[in-house]
Formats: C-alpha cells, structure tokens, sequence
C-alpha cells in the first residue's frame, strides 16, 4: 500500500474510453483511508496547454443533453444530498478539493496545496490565484470563511432539521448547538491563505472536503441573495424545493432551471480546462423506457441510471453502457419511533424474513452484491466477520411470534416515478418486500410517495413511516462517510437511541488511520448487524448509456462527474 502522503498528492486525469461493450468504471481498488499532514502540489497547467482545451477547438459551441431520473430537489448543496441534485451543483461550484480520479484522494481544486497544524486541529489552505466567480467577484480567503461560517450559522427555519445537510453530518452542529459542533472557526490568513480550525480532529476531514456540499459560491451572489431565492416556477412542488441561481467558479454557469430541464452555459473564463462542450442540458425522464426511447432518437447524449429491465435492451442494440464501480448501500429504514419497531425482535424478524438474493438477482446490475452491513468491501472497517442475519422465513415467524408485536399496521413507504443509481427499480424492490414480510406475519401498509413530491423529506422527519427504502451513495473515501452520515447522531429517518454507538463512531473517526481505527469501524459493523436499526441490503451497481457522440466520459465511483471532462467525436459538434 502507498503511503498515505503520496497517494494525496498524485493528480492524474482519467476518463473511460468510447467502447461498444459494458465497461466497469475507475476501480476504487487503490482508495485506501488517506490522512495526510501536509501536501504540495503542483498548480494545474494554464487551460490553454491542456490537452482537453487543444481538443476543444476542434469542437465548437457543442450542445450536450444529458437524461437523468429525477429533478434535483435543489440548487443549494449545502441543503441537500440528493444525487441529481449534486450532479447540477458540481458543474457550477467548486470546493477548496476535489477527488482524485484514480486513486480516490484528495486534489487541488480552488485550493493548490494544504498543511495540517496542531496535530489535525487546523488546517492550513494555499489557494488558486486569478480565479474569478461567474459574476466576476473575485475567489480569496475571505469568500471561502464567508461561505464556511454561512454555512456554520444556517437557522433552523433554512435547515430544518439538518438531516440533509452535510455540514451537520461532518461537524455534528451548527452555531446554535456550538457545544456539539466540531466547527471552530475559519481565518483568513492573506489574499490567498486560509486557515480551518476544528474542535476535535476529523482523520476524514481533508476526503470531507470533497464533498459537493462544501463548494464555494460567490459572496456577492449570497449577499445579494441570488443563491437563496425561492423560485415558485422550478417546480410544481413548492415544499422543500429551492429553485436557486447558484454563482460558482465552476466550468459551467447556471442558466435556468425548471420542471423537467436544467440548463448550464460553458463558463469563458474558467480558470482549467473548458472542454467542449458550449450548452449542457439535464432533461428528466422519470421512466427507464423514456430514456431510452430519447437516446434512441437523439433527444439526449446519455442517461443516468441505466435499469436491469433495459440494460439488455442498451447492449444488444449497440449502445455505449459504462459500470461504476459499487460504491453505495440500498438499505430498508427502520423507524423506532413506532412502538412495534422500537422491538428489537421485530427488526431482527424483519432482517430475517428479506431474500435480499432474490432482490439483488432480479432488480440490480448484475455484479451487485448482497451486503449484510453499510461499509463497502473496498474500504477499511469492512468486517468480513458479520454476517448478519440471514433469510430464514421460519425464524422470522418464530421471532416475531416471541415479540411484542400485535398485528399493527406498519407503513411502509417507498419511492415511485424515480430511478436512482442505489434503487434502479424501488416499485418492484417494495413489491418483493413487502410480500416477504406479509408472508412473516407483519401488517404492511403501502405508501407510495413521488420521489418528486418530497419522498426523500417524508421518510426523513418525524412522522408515521414504519419502514422505508433509501440508499446512501458514498461521496469520499472514509468509512465514516457512511455509518457516520447514518448512525452518527438522532434522526426522524431512525429515531435510535443509542448513545454508545453515537459515541463509538465519534470516537471512530477521530482515530489515526491505521489497525486502531480499522478495528474500532469493524466493531460498530459488528454492533449494527446485532442491533438492526436498518437492514442493509445490497451494494448496488449503477451504469449509463451514452450514444456514439461521445468519445470518453469522467466515470465515478462518488459521482464525482464533471463535463467539461467528456470527449466528442470529432465528426459532432
């Protein structure tokens, strides 16, 4: 294994190459835990000397549609976390760091290099020079403490219960709860220096960064602000959906957003490279036959999720459909909130009564493996010892005959009018579940919600939903990106009270990287395969379809796809 240290500090580029065949994405062998104390990196070449830029003039004012399942639920990232939601988002803001396409480590984005201090309780920023916003306010220390600290003082009436954001599911608080948040403070230190101060350290803080969430956005645009607008043409939905103008420094500049299409012009002045691509369109097909029926007659360069049902469809007629690599968890959300739920042995009867292999082989990739806790195999704390509870009918009816359990009627939600990379088919996953749990003995209910009219807020605040599908898609290479963002605090998704698995993973990852911290995420797989506060059921893999426009294409295991770095054949423009 390579030192931590070197592994942070590589920066190549990687795209997958135009094939005609199913093709697995970037492997996510070589991401390991990375905690580095310091990192020089050379500044990125000027746009003008790379490669892509060369490429680029070659195509001029190229139009790129691109399908996706669902609108973005917001413009905001530090207020969501939804995947079509971050995949606007990234086009137009960037972070301090981005990910490293290879080997999964941090990268220079708006910042060059980076320096731990005080023993991980600080952390010291170089940023890029002559980066512009796209309201042309210039990119300095002061921008980002603005956005930080704006992040760290959200009210309770912008955040609601903080669920969704994942400055909370980092740094554990907000200003009004500063006992608790791990936040200190951010310091400008000169034009281009700036300084992180944390309260306890975070080994995963740098991989943190990465996330879409902490992306820069203009002060000017916050302050005037254009990046808080509630926009009521956005979408029929007018609860829990911002229709903002997002101001970045990114490769893209917002255009305009509404029901069914979000659209994004190539930024000039982008400060790296600008690609080829002119005007880049998501257009939303909420069904699989939708997409394909638009690749077909070239409505759309791509789509995204690709679903069991048309993937045979895809490759038999020629179409370009690339694999990412698994790097998520589709799991069935326990609420214990409900009295029935709050049994242990319900929950395990629950667990006991899922025929995740006949879910996997039927409604997933395949290559998606069944999966007994929410770790990925490829990361370290995966604990090949859990096993979990297995599918076993009888024991589920013999477990649930010794509960509490009476025969209440248990609500179970689940997602329709949506496809998800973690949940490509969830009617048909709710309809196998919910027959499985039926035949143990339990009352199921069924709740179908819109993913587009709030299903994600439903399922996450207090309220009567018994049980629920979700999924979570990793965006960094730590495990606490997973048991953290789920386990590590109260939510109205769960209603768990479990104070020593709060403070287990607490202490988890602020452990140095090495066998200590390994061992210490084994032991809470260990305690949530015993406890069943959820039920994880596969790590699923996703894949797209592209149409032969398309040369090569920046496929992420973390979704962390941006396109100016897609290639068009040289005969399309």
């Amino acid at each position: 294994m390579p030192h931590p240290a070197d592994s942070l500090c590589a920066v190549p580029s990687s795209t997958v190459p135009r094939r005609q065949v199913l093709l697995r994405a970037v492997s996510l062998t070589a991401v390991v835990l990375l905690g580095a104390t310091a990192c020089t990196v050379t500044p990125d070449p000027a746009p003008g000397t790379t490669a892509a830029a060369t490429t680029a003039s070659t195509i001029a004012n190229a139009t790129f549609s691109f399908g996706t399942g669902a609108d973005p639920s917001g413009l905001d990232p530090a207020l969501v976390s939804d995947t079509e939601s971050y995949r606007v988002t990234r086009q137009v803001l960037e972070g301090l760091l981005t990910i490293d396409p290879v080997t999964g480590a941090p990268a220079p984005s708006l910042a060059t290099t980076w320096t731990e201090l005080n023993d991980g309780l600080s952390y010291s920023f170089t940023l890029r020079p002559n980066v512009k916003f796209h309201d042309g306010t210039a990119f300095d220390a002061a921008a980002v403490c603005t956005n930080f600290e704006r992040w760290y003082a959200f009210k309770p009436a912008t955040r609601g219960d903080g669920s969704a954001s994942m400055f909370k599911q980092v740094f554990r608080g907000f200003k009004d709860d500063s006992a608790n948040s791990l936040y200190e403070s951010c310091t400008v230190d000169g034009d281009l220096k700036v300084t992180l101060n944390l309260k306890m350290r975070l080994t995963g803080f740098l991989e943190a960064l990465t996330l879409p969430a902490f992306a820069i956005s203009s002060p000017t645009a916050l302050k005037a602000g254009t990046a808080d607008v509630l926009d009521q043409t956005f979408s029929a939905n007018k609860v829990s959906k911002y229709a903002l103008h997002p101001v970045g420094t990114g490769p893209f500049t917002f255009t305009q957003a509404k029901p069914g299409s979000v659209t994004m012009t190539a930024n000039a002045d982008y400060w790296g490279s600008k690609g080829q691509i002119e005007t880049l369109n998501f257009k939303t097909y909420e069904q699989p036959e939708t997409r394909i029926a638009a690749l077909e007659d070239g409505s759309i360069d791509g789509f995204d999720p690709v679903t069991p049902d048309n993937l045979d469809k895809l490759i038999k007629s020629g179409q370009q459909v690339l694999q990412r690599d698994p790097f998520s968890v589709m799991y069935l959300s326990l609420n214990q909130s409900i009295p029935a739920l709050a049994d242990q042995k319900v929950r395990e009867a629950i667990a006991a009564a899922i025929d995740k292999s006949t879910i996997v082989n039927n409604y997933f990739i395949a290559g998606t493996a069944t999966t007994a806790q929410f770790i990925p195999p490829k990361l370290s704390g995966f604990n090949n010892a859990v096993a979990g509870i297995p599918y076993d009918p009888q024991k589920a009816k013999t477990l649930l005959a010794a509960s509490s359990y009476k025969g209440e009627e248990l609500k179970f939600y689940y997602p329709t009018n949506a496809a998800r990379t973690y949940l490509p088919s969830p009617e048909k996953v709710y309809a196998q579940i919910a027959t499985e749990l039926t035949a143990a003995g339990l009352n199921i209910k069924p709740v179908p919600v819109p993913w587009g009219e709030g299903y994600v807020s439903a399922v996450t605040s207090s309220g009567d939903h018994a049980l629920s599908l979700l999924g979570w898609n990793g965006s960094y290479a730590d495990p606490d990106n997973f048991v953290g963002a789920l386990f590590g605090a109260p939510n109205a998704q769960l209603s768990m009270n479990d104070p020593q698995l709060v403070s287990k993973i607490t202490r988890a990852r602020s452990m140095p990287n090495g066998p200590d911290r390994v061992a210490a995420y084994q032991a809470i797989s260990e305690q949530l395969a015993q406890t069943v506060p959820a039920v994880p059921i596969a790590f699923p893999i996703s894949a797209i379809a592209l149409s032969d426009r398309v040369a090569s294409y920046p496929l992420s295991p973390v979704l962390n796809e941006v396109f100016n770095m897609v290639k068009l054949t040289p005969s399309t423009g």
